[in-house]
């Protein structure tokens, strides 16, 4: 069982970064794949980026690729989400997920495929 939460959530004009944080809970952390992803007012939840268990290969959605960048250490059990150059179209609430299995470059986009998830946190982008 793994339990997460996220922070580092806020408001800033276009251009700017945020860093988000994914605290998780269980011993276990280290054998997880993680994600980030974000759902904006009116929108389905779309995928933003994924790590792998070891940490050794990542991957992004096309919108966010070059500009945000997923990591783990696994020593403190989070996950982060480095977004730079940020726009208005980034602004959504962004929920990080976690499940045991790997997953494949399809299946990691799709959010029914994760166990488990935190509660999200707001980001907002002023033009």
């Amino acid at each position: 069982q793994v339990q997460l939460v996220e922070s580092g959530g806020g408001s800033v004009q276009a251009g700017g970064s945020l860093r988000l944080s994914c605290a998780a809970s269980g011993r276990t952390f280290s054998t997880y794949v993680l994600a980030w992803f974000r759902q904006a007012p009116g929108k389905e939840r779309e995928f933003v980026a994924y790590i792998t268990w070891r940490g050794d290969r990542s991957y992004y959605a096309h919108s966010v690729k070059g500009r945000f960048t997923i990591s783990r250490d696994d020593a403190k059990n989070t996950v982060y989400l480095q977004m730079n150059s940020l726009t208005p179209e980034d602004t959504a609430v962004y929920f990080c997920a976690a499940d045991e299995s790997p997953l494949s470059i399809t299946t990691m986009q799709v959010p029914n495929k994760y166990d488990y998830w935190g509660q999200g946190t707001q980001v907002t982008v002023s033009s």
